[in-house]
């Protein structure tokens, strides 16, 4: 694979190559609408119809929200197969996109159910495949052993909080003040934005974004068809005979993911295609890919049980003004905004003598069990007993996690990514998020005010003991990588 050359005298992004700029604007608008209709979706599904909800009960609503997102991160693979054997990662993220944008549509007009059901799974397989190929196509703008890499990489996390900052607050003011449908139509508009600045500027992306780097035989094309035909019919089968209900959702996905990153292993590391080196190399992701699973299993839970949380613990009053629910989403995203210019300087300025990455991921999930553990103090209180500043404190240790791995996660999935499995990889690293937040939909239903130190206390133990055991393996990994840090 081919990548876009590097010159002293290049155009730059922010000393970045000048394509990173439309992949920074797209993936801004897609998390703009993302995290928009995730800000105010959990409490869409159990505020009563008199507030403008469905009236679902709480485990059913949390099971929906994690099913959602770790479905979001298991399409990753979907949209990651068809770049790799289809159609090539750019043309994938640019139809992935307009799905985005109808899943909002569907959510803003149709009422209930039906809008609930064809909004999310558009949505789900959309961000799935912007997902994957966007960063993807992120990791074709460097050379092998260009230290940019992961500055890059957290400055293109710099985009995707910029969107996550502005979505809630906007979709959440709109909420409280107008209703549901109406929050969720601005995330149709934000995702339509991104679609235009993207199609505006598809064409400065180096040649590697068109490629389809393993191209799947014409022979073999309708058996694919006919596969996802049987799948569909079956999903259909086990709805009307209730196997598939809405409170198992997020336990289905669990299972889905679990089983989807084991046969991907499977298929990587047993492929003719792939050199002794690069296999090496897949074994080393193993143990980052199960950290990675830990952590996103914590950290997710903003979405089910930080945000139960928000509106039932969390004194939101200032000034004699309630903040709506959803605002608390955006706090993660301004710590990151600022934060995430401060780790990429660090990395670039420590060049080859910055941690290795292994090392990263140990201390991110570490920081991350830390912050479960900050909720002790505070446990067992009654309505509007947190103050709004702890809650804030203990987001800042979040986002001091999510820097230590996720941005690094990402990078990393390209630079041990197998030629002929370039964007696969990176599906790799979103199938540790899709059963990280599937999971964080299943663990919500342990959650209850009365068992919160146990909660809170015995999950930030378990993640800072996979933290500690990545790090006593970091030096095994790092032989592993093959000289990749």
């Amino acid at each position: 694979m081919t990548t876009a050359p590097i010159e002293n005298h290049e155009k730059t992004f922010f000393g970045q190559p000048q394509p990173l700029a439309n992949l920074f604007g797209v993936e801004l608008w897609e998390r703009f609408s993302f995290y928009g209709m995730q800000g105010i979706l959990l409490i869409y599904l159990y505020y009563s119809a008199a507030d403008g909800g469905l009236g679902l009960n709480r485990d059913t609503a949390t099971s929906i929200v994690g099913a959602y997102g770790g479905a979001v991160y298991l399409s990753t693979v979907l949209g990651a197969w068809v770049a790799d054997r289809l159609l090539g990662s750019e043309r994938v993220l640019f139809l992935s996109a307009v799905l985005v944008m109808a899943g909002h549509i569907a959510l803003a007009v149709f009422p209930g159910f039906l809008g609930v059901t064809a909004g999310l799974v558009l949505i789900a397989v959309g961000s799935g495949g912007v997902k994957a190929n966007a960063t993807s196509l992120v990791g074709t703008l460097y050379r092998e052993g260009d230290d940019r890499r992961d500055a890059g990489f957290s400055l293109f996390y710099l985009g995707i909080n910029v969107g996550a900052l502005a979505g809630p607050l906007l979709t959440g003011s709109l909420q409280k003040n107008v209703g549901f449908h109406y929050g969720f139509g601005l995330a149709a508009v934000g995702m339509a934005i991104g679609l235009a600045q993207y199609a505006f500027g598809r064409r400065r992306l180096p040649e590697a974004a068109s490629e389809v780097p393993h191209p799947l035989p014409a022979r073999h094309r309708s058996a694919v068809v006919l596969v996802s035909g049987v799948a569909l019919v079956l999903v259909a089968v086990l709805v009307v005979l209730g196997v598939i209900t809405a409170d198992r959702l997020a336990t289905i996905v669990v299972l889905l993911s679990a089983v989807a990153a084991v046969a991907y292993f499977a298929v990587i590391l047993t492929s003719r295609e792939i050199t002794a080196q690069e296999r090496r190399r897949v074994l080393a992701f193993i143990p980052m890919f199960l950290a990675s699973v830990g952590f996103w299993s914590l950290y997710q839970q903003q979405f089910t049980v930080v945000t139960i949380y928000s509106d039932q613990r969390l004194d939101r009053t200032i000034l004699g003004w309630e903040m709506p629910v959803s605002w608390v989403q955006a706090v993660n995203p301004i710590f990151i905004i600022v934060l995430s210019g401060v780790f990429a300087g660090v990395w670039t300025r420590l060049g080859n003598r910055q941690p290795s990455t292994p090392v990263k991921f140990a201390a991110g999930t570490v920081v991350m069990g830390l912050a479960f553990l900050l909720f002790l103090p505070l446990a067992g209180g009654g309505p509007n007993s947190t103050p709004l500043l702890a809650l804030v404190g203990i987001l800042l240790v979040f986002t001091i996690a999510e820097l230590l791995l996720s941005p690094v996660g990402l990078s990393l999935s390209t630079k041990l990514a197998p030629r002929a499995f370039h964007t696969q990889m990176v599906a790799l690293f979103f199938l540790s998020v899709a059963l990280g937040t599937a999971l964080s939909g299943s663990l919500a239903r342990f959650y209850d005010v009365d068992r919160e130190t146990l909660y809170f206390g015995v999950l930030g133990a378990l993640a800072i003991a996979l933290g500690l055991a990545l790090a006593i393996a970091a030096r095994w990994i790092v032989r592993l990588m093959d000289g990749v840090r």
